[in-house]
């Protein structure tokens, strides 16, 4: 073994099953297994970093590693990277899977995806999609430092979504349910009747009208404000972001950032989709408070920033055998005390966001732009008219601050987070909220 600083191992085995359906008929059905091994050494200021699948020697995969970092110490030498210290995990309260996937047929499963995207192929609707997925990996991690730990986790999900479409538009309802669990989550979610509310909001979507766009107060509802919390503060709140200098939130620490009202959480240890029991380093997952409230608290932290900014690392993740990175996990603006009809009441005038479908952000300039799925006129505190084609965009800081209620409704949404070209399974969440001034996006 050549000499360095430091080195971990991540061997990472399971199997992925996919089922894709496309207006009820099976497009494809796959099931992958694989095993492979991600390795880094630190020499210095120089990672190395390998990676192999199928069958492989773990010591020569080190020793491939530590060769490389090395080697590029010596050739380019850089400023001695440090690692804050980590106690060994306590891998404890991990999910109970009461129905293991492996246990039921795949033809079952097919059908239970035929029935879903039935239910969704309402009248009015011309083209439906639906799809499975369940994956039960093995995560087994040792480092120099003597740290030997693993675990096994197991996902299951499914999405369908429905198109309607007429006098040339065409509008998409869509309904998904992910969790770190087995195949009880079809016991626990009522997949025909999120089928059949992903049609009926395409088919509606279809009369519904264009808003007036301008600066107005709004109410998100948990999945929007979610997504907000999410892609606005959390990806700004990622550590390795805040030292490359693309970040909103550096040099904040401690700041009034939001309305005292607003709390915002990080917490791998909930069991949901974004759970993990010690991360891509083998640090104990744990909560991290963003947000507290209203202030800048802290960071979401690798070993590696911890030790550079001052913080708990706990927060690092990787896709199969690639390279560990800061990443959120089940991120959510915690519940306050207002009620949905108090909200109503206070806004008087405004728009009810609904749902999301994408958007985008710039952690380092703190501005985003997200298409809501559906909106709602509010007149006189009473919800009226339906409204399709809505965005929400601004100043992640000023909308932060305009924040005047917090519900007291907490729900949490899953899927799919991509940074550094990895794709990891979170959830995000949020109470309702009401927004006294945004810029909505409409005619």
């Amino acid at each position: 073994m050549l000499d360095v600083d430091f080195y971990d191992a991540r061997v990472v085995e399971g199997t992925t099953t996919s089922i894709f359906l496309d207006n009820g008929k099976v497009e494809d059905i796959s099931v992958d297994f694989s095993r492979g091994a991600g390795v880094r050494a630190l020499c210095g200021g120089s990672w190395g970093l390998t990676s192999v699948d199928g069958n492989f020697d773990l010591d020569k995969t080190i020793d491939s590693a530590a060769k490389l970092a090395k080697t590029m110490n010596n050739k380019t030498p850089k400023e001695k990277i440090n690692l804050k210290s980590s106690p060994e995990p306590v891998v404890k309260n991990t999910p109970n899977v009461k129905k293991n996937p492996r246990d039921i047929p795949i033809e079952e499963k097919v059908q239970f995806l035929k029935d879903i995207d039935e239910s969704a192929n309402i009248e009015g609707v011309s083209n439906t999609t639906a799809i499975y997925t369940e994956s039960i990996v093995k995560y087994e991690y040792t480092n120099s430092e003597g740290l030997d730990c693993e675990h096994e986790l197991t996902r299951t999900g499914f999405a369908v979504s429905a198109v309607a479409s007429g006098n040339g538009e065409y509008q998409v309802g869509r309904e998904s349910r992910f969790d770190v669990s087995g195949f009880e989550l079809f016991d626990e979610n009522d997949a025909l009747a999120l089928g059949e509310s992903a049609g009926q909001t395409a088919v509606d979507l279809l009369s519904a009208k264009k808003p007036k766009g301008g600066n107005m107060p709004v109410i998100l509802n948990p999945e929007l404000a979610g997504v907000f919390v999410h892609e606005a503060v959390g990806h700004a709140s990622e550590a390795d972001l805040v030292l490359e200098g693309n970040s909103v939130f550096e040099n904040r620490i401690g700041e009034q950032i939001a309305s005292s009202l607003v709390d915002v959480i990080d917490d791998p240890t909930l069991h949901k989709y974004g759970y993990y029991p010690f991360d891509a380093e083998g640090v104990q997952s744990s909560k991290t408070e963003i947000i507290k409230d209203g202030v800048l608290n802290s960071y979401l932290h690798s070993r590696e920033t911890a030790a550079k900014l001052g913080g708990t690392p706990g927060n690092s993740r990787a896709q199969g055998y690639s390279e560990p990175v800061v990443r959120m996990s089940n991120t959510y603006i915690d519940n306050g005390e207002s009620k949905f009809e108090e909200m109503l009441e206070e806004i008087g005038d405004g728009i009810y966001l609904i749902g999301s479908r994408g958007g985008q952000v710039n952690p380092g300039e703190g501005i985003f732009q997200f298409n809501a799925e559906k909106g709602y006129l509010i007149e006189n505190g009473e919800i009226s008219s339906l409204l399709r084609d809505v965005s929400l965009s601004g100043n992640t800081l000023e909308i932060l601050k305009n924040v005047t209620m917090v519900g007291n409704d907490l729900e949490m949404n899953s899927g799919r987070c991509g940074k550094k070209g990895q794709l990891m399974p979170v959830s995000d969440g949020s109470p309702h909220i009401l927004v006294s001034n945004a810029l909505v996006g409409g005619a």
